[in-house]
């Protein structure tokens, strides 16, 4: 015999309060449900299921490049125009070795190695009757007494040196063409534009042959001070592309292309600061191209030659300017002449030791740099040329004919 309390009668009663709002709360959260699921579905917000997305990727969609593979996995291969380019472009992109010999030559008869003394890289800008031609930096082949090119594939072939250029930093190297897969195309760097792709292909370190660094155009026309003889003192400022594409050792020589695969900059130098990362320089190749041209075909670059030693102005100190120079207050620079050699255009003129130039055919001359830039890219061989000078305060002229350089 059993009996309810008063405690379990009143759990009866709750009871029945409880399940009505219960099942009210049910019915909509079902029907909240059933409104939202499509818009859910559309999301990303829910896991698809891993065969259904397996076969989503693989079930003949060959442009995302998808593969089946084992174990349920996806290999994606990816392809894209940089991809493409590189691959294009690589075996074009060669190694370059400075070999040099130690010691003296009865040293080399005894048999003494030849060693390695620098890296570098090149390309390959054309072929022709069994012979392939290498654009590299003079800096790369300075002082070797052999080259050596390290081919795409690893194939070693030595190289002879047609000839190289201190100011423009370019040399020209000859092959025998015979394992050659593929030559560069050249393009133009009169309209590369700041903020464009640039691709720079090369042998950083002399070790890793083919390597890519991708980045922009940072600037154009840049000018870069060269201090040749390593005094201190700037003897030539360079032309230069600049990029954020980076350029280690090893580099200099190679390939600075655009995204259609043409080269537009033989790549050079970088600042080697360790506050400065991505800034990177590479030669024009509308610069380069003519002097390619003449040290292919003779060897070497001929410049107008005055017959003078010349040196910056600014160099001096102001005092002297007036006391020894005896210079008019208002010049403001110029070149002052440390030597004529005898029988040379500027001595036939009448030009003396501590003449100070201050104009080439009424353009102003400020210091060494700008009178070689009148000589060496706006005259040539044969061109007359007005050098405005002062001597002992008095300002005074003389025209000549530029000669060659002997």
């Amino acid at each position: 015999m059993g009996y309810f309390d008063n405690d379990e009668q009143g759990h009866r009663t709750k009871k029945k309060h409880w399940l009505r709002p219960a099942l009210i709360g049910a019915f909509l959260g079902i029907a909240v449900v059933l409104i939202a699921l499509p818009g859910v579905l559309q999301s990303d917000i829910l896991p698809q299921d891993r065969t259904n997305e397996t076969e989503n990727n693989t079930g003949g969609n060959h442009e995302s490049g998808a593969q089946p593979a084992p174990d349920g996995f996806v290999s994606v291969n990816i392809s894209s125009q940089i991809t493409d380019v590189v691959n294009e472009v690589s075996p074009a992109v060669v190694g370059v070795i400075n070999i040099q010999r130690q010691g003296d030559f009865w040293q080399q008869e005894e048999g003494q190695q030849q060693t390695e003394a620098g890296t570098g890289s090149g390309v390959i800008y054309k072929t022709t009757n069994g012979s392939a031609y290498v654009i590299t930096n003079h800096h790369v082949i300075e002082g070797a007494d052999t080259v050596e090119v390290i081919l795409s594939d690893d194939t070693r072939v030595e190289a002879d040196i047609l000839g190289s250029d201190l100011f423009s930093d370019l040399a020209v190297l000859e092959m025998n063409s015979e394992h050659v897969q593929d030559t560069i195309t050249m393009g133009t760097s009169e309209n590369v534009k700041v903020g464009e792709p640039a691709i720079a292909i090369g042998n950083p370190l002399g070790m890793f042959l083919g390597s890519v660094t991708q980045g922009v155009i940072s600037g154009t026309q840049r000018t870069i001070p060269q201090d040749f003889n390593q005094d201190g003192r700037a003897d030539w400022q360079a032309e230069v592309i600049q990029t954020d594409a980076a350029i280690n050792p090893g580099n200099s020589g190679g390939a600075l292309i655009n995204i259609d695969g043409q080269l537009i900059g033989v790549n050079s130098m970088k600042i080697n600061q360790e506050a400065v990362e991505g800034i990177g320089f590479a030669i024009p190749i509308d610069t380069a191209r003519p002097i390619i041209d003449e040290l292919e075909t003779t060897g070497k670059v001929d410049r107008p030659y005055m017959g003078v030693e010349v040196y910056s102005l600014e160099e001096v100190p102001k005092t002297e300017w007036e006391s020894t120079l005896n210079l008019p207050s208002d010049v403001e620079g110029g070149v002052y002449v440390w030597t004529v050699e005898s029988g040379t255009p500027a001595d036939t003129a009448g030009l003396q030791r501590l003449d100070v130039i201050t104009a080439m055919d009424g353009k102003q001359v400020s210091n060494m740099i700008e009178l070689r830039k009148i000589l060496y890219q706006e005259k040539e061989i044969g061109d007359s040329v007005t050098v405005t000078y002062y001597r002992e305060g008095e300002k005074q002229e003389a025209t000549f004919e530029l000669v060659e350089q002997r």
